[in-house]
């Protein structure tokens, strides 16, 4: 096969149809595949500039070259990655019908369940497990024509917020390899960092999406929950966990959503009715702008360091300076939303995980009985995070604490959602930065386990009420990009979508701040 290393192409000028709208602009001149994003990809495939094949061997020649040092991905099969692109362009010349991302490659948290591709979920007691069926969400990536590049590495269960307990490799922040990509999917927002996919597929439990977001400069989303399936997701904490799109900006990630989002009668708690009209509401925001937006804020200084605290507000003064309507807002619950998440989430996590016997699925240690195999096994097998909150969890929910630990998170989770519903009487979406700082040296907090939890400070909450909640880049803080949050009302995705883009228009590409991608010198 020939490849036009490094799949450089020249184009005067690329016809975009709705894409080329007024925010969107269509690239002229010389452009890099792999750096294009998503929807832009998507329109060249579709009017035959680019072929299928041609945008996934730019990917797939990104990971060969830069992921011994990223460590995003821990599966790939880039012969199925091929066979998909291959198909659209076959597609394509029969003049076939095909979805609005056919053709466009995506990257896969390792909690998704995917038939024939290994599912570990960043722990040893899944290795080498491969699933008999695809979760729903990779159904639905599979019938737009999505080619899957591979299952992107995360902490072992979705337990972590740096990518440090995955049970293989530790995944490094593309804008500086001596920093955390954030977590647990740290591997997803990585790959779209440092352009070894367009789109990625994450998780997001108390901040999954979000935090590696914040961390390597791309959007991340967290969908109202129930509004796209968990059948086929390994489940860490049942009333949390979310899946939601990972990509370079608004409109990628509103596209994706609609792929993957809508009613599953697999899923209990699956919503029936619902709009989705992300991507025309990206749109409508990039066009409109924020100009008349009632916008919500936090006082973060409590809670942020002060770089982040004094970027927050520069961005709110820009954001009423284009029309914005600020309110500082109140809210009373807002410090203790974490310690609650963290009772519920462990309580949950120890229920779900009692599953992994070694028996069903997964390799066993032998011992001289089946209980001695079970118990040898998930000692073995089970890493020291995981481990720790399955008995915190346990313990949680034994007599005598059970009323005093989990009945006590509940009730806060109740006020959570009462202070919330205050909130969006007065305001269209609430602001927050996405966490109290920067993204922080690996091996800085692995051992300091109450400091990594706080990490979760601000996205907790909107993972409480089951709200929409989204980081989109806000700037640079001393060369490392940071996250600013927005919550939106159950149902109201579509508010999280036209406000991220009509702040990303304002704010400008982040990438353009920066000095160099890779801080310690080293490039991917």
């Amino acid at each position: 096969m020939i490849r036009r290393a490094p799949f450089l192409i020249l184009l005067r000028f690329c016809r975009m149809g709705k894409m080329a709208c007024s925010g969107y602009p269509p690239f002229q001149g010389r452009i890099v595949l792999s750096e294009m994003p998503a929807h832009r990809l998507a329109a060249l495939i579709r009017s035959k500039e680019v072929s299928a094949l041609e945008v996934a061997e730019s990917f797939i020649d990104n990971i060969e070259a830069s992921d011994s040092r990223i460590c995003a991905f821990l599966y790939t099969d880039f012969s199925y990655t091929r066979d998909v692109a291959r198909r659209v362009d076959e597609e394509l010349k029969s003049a076939t019908k095909l979805s609005p991302l056919a053709g466009v490659p995506i990257a896969v948290k390792d909690m998704i369940l995917t038939r024939d591709m290994p599912t570990t979920a960043g722990s040893k007691i899944l290795e080498g497990w491969i699933p008999p069926y695809n979760a729903t969400v990779i159904e639905r990536i599979s019938r737009a024509r999505m080619p899957i590049l591979g299952k992107t590495n995360q902490d072992e269960f979705g337990m972590g917020s740096s990518t440090e307990y995955s049970a293989y490799k530790t995944t490094r922040n593309p804008w500086d390899l001596s920093r955390t990509a954030g977590g647990s999917g740290g591997g997803s927002s990585a790959a779209v960092s440092a352009s070894q996919a367009p789109l990625a597929l994450g998780t997001d439990t108390g901040g999954s999406i979000r935090l590696p977001a914040h961390c390597t400069g791309t959007v991340g989303i967290r969908p109202t929950y129930g509004s796209v399936s968990r059948y086929g997701v390994i489940a860490l904490a049942s009333s949390f966990d979310q899946v939601g799109p990972c990509s370079s900006n608004i409109l990628d990630a509103a596209l994706l959503h609609e792929v993957i989002a809508g009613y599953d009668p697999a899923d209990a708690v699956s919503i029936k009715d619902q709009d989705l009209n992300f991507s025309q509401a990206a749109y409508e925001g990039a066009n409109r702008g924020i100009s008349g937006v009632r916008l919500g804020f936090v006082n973060p200084s409590n809670w942020c360091n002060s770089k982040i605290t004094d970027l927050f507000g520069r961005t709110l003064k820009s954001l009423e300076s284009e029309g914005a309507v600020l309110h500082e807002v109140q809210f009373p619950n807002f410090d203790h939303a974490v310690q609650a998440y963290y009772l519920i989430m462990q309580a949950e996590a120890s229920s779900n995980l009692s599953r992994y016997d070694s028996i069903r699925f997964g390799p066993q240690e032998m011992a001289a009985s089946a209980s001695g195999t079970v118990s040898k096994t998930r000692s073995i097998r089970f890493g020291p995070e995981v481990k720790r909150r399955i008995l915190l969890g346990t313990h949680i929910l034994s007599a005598g604490y059970y009323d005093d630990f989990y009945m006590s998170a509940q009730k806060i989770r109740s006020l959570v959602k009462r202070d919330f519903a205050k909130i969006f009487s007065l305001v269209d979406v609430l602001l927050l930065p996405t966490a109290p700082t920067p993204a922080f040296k690996l091996g800085e907090k692995i051992d300091h386990h109450t400091s990594m939890y706080k990490s979760d400070t601000a996205t907790t909450p909107a993972s409480l009420a089951g709200l929409p909640a989204g980081s989109i880049p806000m700037g640079v803080i001393d060369g490392l990009p940071v996250g600013l949050q927005i919550i939106a009302p159950g149902q109201f995705d579509s508010r999280v979508y036209s406000t991220g883009a009509a702040i990303e228009q304002i704010i400008g590409d982040i990438h353009a701040m920066k000095n160099t991608k890779h801080n310690t010198g080293q490039t991917a």
